[in-house]
C-alpha cells in the first residue's frame, strides 16, 4: 500500500467522524471522488428521471471522468482536510 493510499484510507475514516454533516453538494463531491478513486470512470446507464438521488450521484461521478485514481485520492484527502478545519 502506497503512502497516498494510506492517507486516502485515513481520510475516508476521518470523513465518517466529522463533527458536522457536510451539505449535500459536498457529500456528492465526496461520493464522486471516492468512487473515481476506487472504481475508476463511471459505467452503466444514467439513472432515470424518477431516481433523483441516483441521477445526482451518477452525474457527480461522471463529471470526474478521465481523472486518475491518484488525482481523485488527492482531491478527496484535500476536501476532507478542509472539512476538518
Amino acid at each position: 500500500m502506497t503512502d497516498l493510499e494510506k492517507q486516502f484510507e485515513q481520510a475516508v475514516a476521518d470523513s465518517k467522524a466529522l463533527t458536522e454533516r457536510p451539505d449535500n453538494m459536498t457529500l456528492l463531491q465526496l461520493y464522486a471522488l471516492y468512487k473515481q478513486a476506487t472504481s475508476g470512470d463511471v459505467d452503466g446507464e444514467r439513472p432515470g428521471f424518477t431516481d433523483m438521488v441516483g441521477r445526482a450521484k451518477w452525474d457527480a461521478w461522471n463529471a470526474l471522468k478521465g481523472a486518475t485514481a491518484d488525482e481523485a485520492m488527492q482531491r478527496y484527502i484535500a476536501l476532507v482536510d478542509d472539512l476538518k478545519a
